[in-house]
């Protein structure tokens, strides 16, 4: 290997396997990390070259446009928009709309992502593909997000994914990484013998290749052009600086030794972002820079201006960047402006301007304003919020330059960068905001405050948001008042009580919560009625209050249909923040229906979602599958990790969830003073839609435990709530609560009762363990052929299911009727993974594989790829015959 790649055999090998399994079908994504000058794009160079024949797509990050959201993105995709045709109509749009090709609804990031996936998935259709992103460091945020998303969801598309980043960069944590570390000393020594000009002393050599630590980039241009003397004392004293602020020195020194003009044009390269030498040569027209100006330059081979401008590396460019003064930056940005064309390219030429503008500007700011319009109806808020930002620095005129920092504020906060607003706010309320903006101000704070930690500290600013909107803006007031309640619901007894809303009431969602809520803290039960009335008008972005409210009304119809309105709406909008809450609802609806299988399904959806983009989705969904599943070490970390985040957050709420899914992992362990413990410890707080479940497990736990005073208290707790819900589900719990523990003589009609109301929905779980309570009675009262019918159906259930610890109890209650339970064997559900289980899924209800992939976030190719992995676990050859298998 000659070069820079000598002693690379490691790194080389891992790329050649890469390729080989690219060129076998299968995808492959890996982070390339290493300080600057070590050898990544090198490494990169030489992997797109041994490419073909693959095809190679790339970009690299660029210091200059790093604001301008979607700018690398979109250079990887340019190759392959011929392509676009193919995608299905929402994907086309958005990544049109992204792009600036096409006008139309800001498109969320989601439909932007799997519209990318989607382009590689076809691309890699006609060959394989490759695509190279370098200087991750240096990617927009919108650029960067995207690419991670498609990273985490490529599987069988033979398509690679590489990126080349830094050691000190966080971006891309969590994918596969190769390292690349210095040279080893004999290669480090090698190739630094081939860089000295004359014969230098071996212990100068040895300092040298110590201090660069083998950075190849160190060994080549640090030692360029240096006498012996020079090496030999220009080492020593500087050891303990970075290698890379030394490259970038070294640079700086070569540029500075360089013709004004020749510094200029490497200056006017440096800012220009994306290389294209027609428009450098007119910006140097305009500066009355001559073309011969770059022959220095490139015989320093500081760059090369070919097809396009590229530097020697990224350092370079930083080093021509730092070496100008301000008004020489300046003078540049004004050329690129003037060389610029305003209708091709309007929000690089209004950046040029801002950056060559020195005071207040109105007229520049206005430009900034209209390309932060653009960004946000592009779907690139991260954009918006520079060009906000900017605009408000330039802006004269104090309360206009407050009102654009609020607006940079709310996109910083849109774009998922909630830890950058309060700066924003804070130089808003330097300026004379009227009553209303002041009350944004106080919104967006909040607003900040609840997405951040939604437990007992959002509670507060949200309601002073909301109080002093009162009189400015209503609508706006009960949104904010709706997010105060919402966070002192998370807080429960962590929290301070919510209080009553002057407010409450209109006809909009948002108040017909709020006076639903006020109603149920203050009436209790009461407010049934109120609640009723909210929920019906639930749209899926109230989903995350609606569905709490939906199970505390004991309403499993709407919990079900709304979860599913609501998950169909996140995936087909491409809903950022919609869409993990909306899997994490599904999930425990389709819990109860007793779909394991899809609800785990769901829950790791969730969960590699927040992994992919950060928005980490709620843990309720997994601590209630754990406990169901009954498998108790799992279960039992799961709860005490829990536990703990709850406390540090200050969720009440949350640990109320984690005690009742200790309960019910008790009960189904047959581990009843456990359970007795853990339920009565939820129910000293009435925690919406967690307390009035937590007093069923009481009922069971306390009067398995022999505890009959507890169980007959809960029970009678229990009555007024299922009372004032009146649906099959509340009159089937309290039915069973009075089998248990209330009059020993009408024991047998209210089991019968409780099995005949929970037959009537999606309840499957409920309904399981109303029988198999109703079996362990008849057993016990000597009625052993009787108890067979329910505990019999009740095992089926629980053993096709998952729920291992439920199925184990109901097995020892069979066998102590004399009957013997069958072993439990795989059903064709347990031969899938999560992912394979909600693909049949979707092919069984008649999806097509298109429609499943956007269900899904994957790519068609993939799905094909894991229906056919499916046939084959379950020995059938065609969609047809998933019906006869898995029904």
């Amino acid at each position: 290997m000659d070069g820079v790649l000598r002693g690379r055999e490691r790194e080389c090998g891992a790329l050649e396997e890469l390729l080989r399994d690219v060129r076998a079908g299968r995808s492959r994504v890996l982070v390339v990390r290493g300080e600057a000058g070590v050898g990544k794009t090198a490494l990169l160079d030489h992997l797109a070259g041994q490419a073909p024949p693959c095809r190679v797509v790339r970009t690299v990050g660029v210091q200059s446009e790093s604001e301008l959201s979607f700018s690398g993105l979109q250079r990887l995709c340019a190759p392959l928009l011929g392509l676009l045709d193919r995608l299905p109509g929402p994907q086309r749009d958005a990544l049109a709309t992204a792009f600036g090709l096409a006008a139309g609804s800001p498109p969320e990031g989601l439909l932007i992502g799997l519209a990318v996936l989607g382009l590689f998935a076809e691309a890699a259709a006609e060959q394989p593909l490759m695509c190279v992103v370098d200087d991750v460091q240096w990617l927009d945020r919108m650029s960067e997000v995207i690419l991670t998303f498609v990273a985490r969801r490529l599987d069988a598309e033979s398509v690679a994914l590489v990126f080349g980043a830094r050691l000190d960069d966080a971006a891309l944590e969590g994918l596969p990484q190769l390292r690349v570390d210095g040279l080893a000393d004999a290669d480090a020594r090698a190739l630094l013998d081939r860089t000295l000009a004359g014969r230098v002393d071996e212990r100068v050599r040895d300092r040298i290749v110590a201090e660069t630590r083998g950075n190849p980039l160190a060994l080549l241009e640090l030692c360029r052009d240096r006498t012996p003397e020079e090496l030999a004392f220009g080492f020593g004293t500087r050891a303990a600086e970075p290698v890379v602020n030394r490259l970038e020195e070294e640079f700086s020194r070569r540029i500075s030794a360089l013709p004004s003009d020749t510094r200029r044009l490497l200056l006017a390269a440096a800012v220009e972002p994306v290389g294209d030498v027609t428009l450098l040569w007119r910006a140097l027209e305009h500066l009355g820079v001559q073309p011969g100006a770059a022959a220095p330059a490139e015989a320093a081979r500081l760059v090369e201006l070919g097809a396009r401008v590229r530097f020697r590396h990224p350092l370079v460019r930083s080093a021509a960047w730092r070496s100008a003064d301000a008004t020489e930056l300046r003078d540049v940005h004004r050329a690129l402006a003037e060389a610029t064309d305003p209708e091709q390219h309007p929000d690089r030429r209004a950046w040029h301007r801002a950056h060559a503008t020195v005071g207040p500007d109105e007229t520049v700011a206005a430009e900034l304003e209209q390309s932060a319009d653009r960004a946000l109806a592009r779907g690139g808020p991260a954009g918006a919020a520079a060009f906000f930002e900017r605009a408000a620095e330039l802006t004269p005129d104090p309360k206009t330059r407050a009102t654009r920092a609020l607006e940079a504020a709310r996109a910083r906060f849109a774009s998922g960068a909630p830890m950058q607003v309060p700066e924003l706010l804070s130089a808003a309320e330097l300026g004379p905001l009227d009553p209303l903006h002041r009350a944004g101000v106080e919104r967006l704070r909040a607003q900040v405050a609840f997405a951040v930690n939604r437990g007992r500290a959002a509670g507060p600013p949200l309601l002073a948001a909301a109080r002093r909107l009162e009189e400015l803006d209503l609508a706006a007031a009960r949104e904010t008042y709706l997010l105060a309640a919402g966070a002192a619901v998370h807080a429960g007894r962590l929290g301070a009580e919510f209080g009553d809303p002057a407010v409450a009431g209109g006809n909009e969602p948002a108040g017909l919560f709020l006076a639903g809520l006020s109603a149920w803290r203050s009436e209790g039960c009461a407010a049934a009625p109120l609640l009723r009335v909210a929920l019906a008008a639930a749209d899926p972005g109230l989903v995350w209050l609606a569905v709490p409210v939906a199970i505390e009304l004991w309403d499993d119809v709407t919990w079900d249909s709304l979860t599913s309105r609501a998950l169909g709406f996140a995936r087909e909008t491409g809903s950022l923040a919609l869409l993990p809450t909306a899997l994490v609802l599904r999930a425990g609806a389709v819990l109860r229906a007793g779909l394991f299988s899809e609800a785990a399904g769901l829950v790791a959806e969730a969960e590699a979602f927040g992994e992919a983009t950060g928005l980490l989705a709620a843990p309720s969904a997994a601590l209630d599958l754990a406990a169901h599943r009954g498998r108790e070490q799992p279960a039992l970390e799961r709860i005490a990790a829990t536990e703990k985040a709850a406390e540090v957050s200050g969720e009440g709420r949350l640990l109320a969830e984690a005690w009742y899914a200790k309960a019910v992992l008790y009960n189904g362990l047959g581990q009843y003073s456990a359970a007795l413990e853990a339920a009565r410890r939820v129910v000293e707080y009435d925690d919406l839609g967690v307390h009035n479940r937590a007093l069923v497990e009481l009922v069971e736990a306390a009067a398995h435990a022999g505890d009959a005073g507890v169980a007959a208290s809960a029970r009678e707790r229990l009555a007024p709530l299922t009372a004032a819900a009146d649906t099959a589900w509340a009159h089937g719990a309290q039915s069973l609560a009075e089998a248990l523990a209330g009059p020993r003589q009408q024991a047998e009609n209210h089991y019968r009762a409780a099995v005949e109301h929970l037959s009537t929905g999606r309840l499957d779980v409920p309904l399981a363990r109303a029988r198999l309570l109703h079996g362990e009675w008849l057993r016990r009262e000597n009625r052993r052929s009787e108890a067979r019918v329910p505990l019999r159906a009740a095992h089926d259930a629980f053993t096709a299911m998952g729920a291992e610890a439920f199925a184990a109890r109901t097995g020892r209650e069979l066998a102590a009727t004399g009957e013997t339970v069958r072993k439990r064997t795989s059903g064709s559900w347990d031969e899938l993974t999560p992912q394979e289980t909600q693909i049949a899924r979707l092919a069984l209800a008649g999806r097509t594989n298109p429609e499943i992939a956007a269900a899904l976030f994957l790519s068609p190719r993939t799905v094909e790829w894991h229906l056919r992995k499916v046939f084959t676990k379950l020995g059938i050859t065609s969609r047809r015959e998933l019906g006869g298998v898995l029904n």
